[in-house]
């Protein structure tokens, strides 16, 4: 198949497009050091060849505390490129599947997380115009396609780990600050602050096991949305025990500062429709997951032990 990527030079970009070539497939992609999406002509160049998919993943966002500082940039600059993307789409490619990516801060509330719910209430102030972007990008998809019968499909993500992150300075999400604080615990003696109580609840979906249910879901479903996680959580606790495990460092010498916010309690995406549809769900077992991601950040030491912390 001909296969187009936005955002191939993301996390899950890059892990994408080497899967698919491996898969023998005729991959094109572009990424914000190539072509400025929110410019109304940045696709006109890609109009051939005609492709067979199109996987939408670029976003001007980053973790920590970005979406708060530039909500109103974010707005700006998301719905441009989701409206550039989705117009070529209609008008120069409709003959492709596009498949979108949502994010879980787009849900209003951490304890109704099912797909119904997705457009429903209003987000989180601190992710507001980046969560509302993602549900006017999902308003495109289904707009479009039913006047045009096109085909889309819209997935809703939990947190993505694994080995290749970004080393590019931005901040990190919190699995690899965790990371990041353990081994500068044990390499240079810091003491390892950790935010909250460490009883908030997390879901984590290792990279590898999010591109397989990713392929599976665009080959068998169209026009529809489906949250994409692993269907279980843990405690900031446990994920910095597996972690010490993998670093040698004391799980007992880390420190919670009670007073830091946090932000939701619990935060695990309801998986019932993507069972139903997948059956059993591929699952990397965490600690195998974690020890992989040591591993690759310890290679890459030089720019983790000195990566900005989020707090």
């Amino acid at each position: 198949m001909r296969i187009f990527i936005t955002g191939a030079s993301g996390f899950l970009g890059r892990h994408l497009q080497a899967k698919l070539a491996a898969l023998g497939h005729d991959v094109r992609t572009v990424s914000s050091r190539h072509a400025d999406l929110t410019r109304d002509d940045s696709l006109s160049a890609l109009n051939h060849p005609l492709y067979d998919q199109i996987f939408h993943l670029a976003a001007w966002t980053q973790a920590g505390d970005f979406c708060l500082k530039h909500g109103g940039e974010q707005w700006v600059i998301n719905n441009r490129i989701n409206t550039n993307v989705l117009d070529w789409w209609r008008r120069d490619q409709p003959q492709a599947k596009l498949v979108a990516l949502g994010t879980s801060v787009s849900y209003a509330t951490e304890e109704n997380l099912v797909e119904d719910a997705y457009m429903l209430g209003e987000p989180s102030d601190k992710f507001y115009a980046y969560a509302m972007s993602k549900r006017m990008l999902y308003a495109g998809l289904k707009s479009l396609a039913k006047q045009y019968e096109l085909r889309y499909l819209y997935l809703v993500p939990s947190t993505l780990y694994g080995p290749g992150y970004h080393t590019d300075g931005r901040q990190l999400h919190f699995i690899y600050d965790l990371i990041r604080k353990i081994l500068r615990g044990a390499h240079f003696g810091e003491p390892v602050i950790l935010w909250g109580d460490g009883y908030q609840q997390r879901e984590l979906v290792y990279i590898d096991d999010f591109i397989d249910m990713l392929l599976r879901l665009t080959a068998t479903c169209d026009n529809d949305i489906y949250n994409v996680g692993a269907g279980v959580g843990y405690t900031i606790r446990e994920f910095a025990a597996a972690i010490c495990t993998e670093v040698g460092f004391d799980v007992h010498a880390i420190q919670y500062d009670v007073s830091a916010y946090v932000g939701a309690k619990s935060k695990v995406l309801s998986v019932e429709k993507l069972q139903a549809q997948l059956g059993a769900l591929p699952a990397t077992p965490l600690q195998v997951g974690i020890q992989r991601t040591v591993d690759w950040m310890r290679a890459e030491a030089a720019y983790f032990l000195l990566a900005p912390s989020n707090d």
